[in-house]
């Protein structure tokens, strides 16, 4: 497991092959396309980081050439790929945030529009959807088209003050499972009662913590193990909370992959949702300890460090 998060896991090389080999099918299928296009990965995909329950997040990058009369091909190109994920497990966002929904085929030249507006007014919406979009990754295509607009929209948002307090203060809104005493705090109500949500409370701190950290210092990597080594390297934050952040991040994240993983072994649907006396009273211990290291570097993140 370790080497799978040092690296990438294995979901996110299936789907990046998958998707590369869909995207070839669609055009042997539909012929040349009309304009230069890329593809990119967004949310976990764009960072190298998918699991078992992972959807897809996509889009689609058009050259500023595009027409509306080349919608259709791209639309069919969309489509193409995106059931092809889908019958490959890789199953359609339920927000639809994937290249078959015309807000995400757009000309490069919109895309630099949605990214200027979200900056310029970053209300909730706003915040929610550069979250996802700055994950984004290169899958396929004419990479120039994300050359340019990621370094355009990284300075864009890196001299913004404004925009990264918003961003600060939505990331501040994931806080660890912990109770005032340190302990473990668990799902009061519902169908997950007495649990901890891995990925809610889990990863997505921490991812949401690097994300701010690649903001800070320009860092184009969407890894979240990469924005943090790329932030300790550039003085965003300081080697011992890189250090300390990177073990309880590794520790979080191969929790939630066991968890996973004992599921399916059991012939069950892998989920997020992890019992505390599962543990080990030594494992509950040291993802304490993890949890408390991230709410640590939330802190300093709020108190402005």
């Amino acid at each position: 497991t370790a080497m799978l998060l040092t690296s990438r896991p294995a979901s996110t090389d299936l789907a990046d092959a998958a998707t590369r080999r869909l995207l070839q099918l669609a055009e042997a299928e539909l012929g040349p396309a009309p304009v230069p296009w890329l593809w990119a990965a967004c949310g976990s995909q764009g960072r190298r980081e998918q699991t078992g329950v992972s959807d897809q997040d996509n889009c689609l990058i058009l050259g500023d050439a595009a027409t509306p009369a080349d919608d259709a091909y791209f639309e069919a190109m969309a489509r193409i790929v995106s059931d092809g994920l889908n019958r490959a497990g890789f199953v359609y966002c339920p927000g639809e945030m994937m290249a078959t929904n015309p807000r995400w085929r757009q000309p490069r030249r919109v895309w630099q529009g949605y990214f200027r507006d979200w900056i310029a007014q970053p209300d909730d919406m706003a915040q929610m959807l550069a979250s996802v979009m700055f994950d984004l990754r290169p899958i396929a295509g004419e990479m120039a088209l994300f050359d340019d607009l990621h370094a355009q929209t990284l300075a864009m948002a890196r001299g913004n003050s404004i925009f990264l307090r918003h961003m600060i203060g939505n990331a501040l809104k994931h806080a660890p499972p912990l109770t005032l005493f340190r302990g473990l705090s668990t799902i009061r109500s519902g169908a997950h009662r007495n649990t901890l949500d891995l990925k809610i409370a889990g990863v997505v701190p921490v991812v949401d913590l690097a994300r701010i950290y690649a903001l800070r210092g320009g860092v184009e990597a969407a890894n979240t193990r990469e924005r943090i080594v790329a932030a300790r390297d550039l003085g965003v934050i300081s080697r011992t909370g890189a250090h300390d952040l990177l073990d309880a991040y590794d520790l979080i994240a191969e929790t939630r992959l066991r968890h996973q993983a004992a599921l399916i072994a059991r012939g069950a649907a892998p989920d997020n949702y992890l019992a505390p006396e599962a543990l080990s009273d030594l494992e509950r211990s040291h993802l304490r300890d993890a949890f408390l290291v991230v709410k640590t570097m939330q802190s300093a993140l709020g108190q402005g460090g």
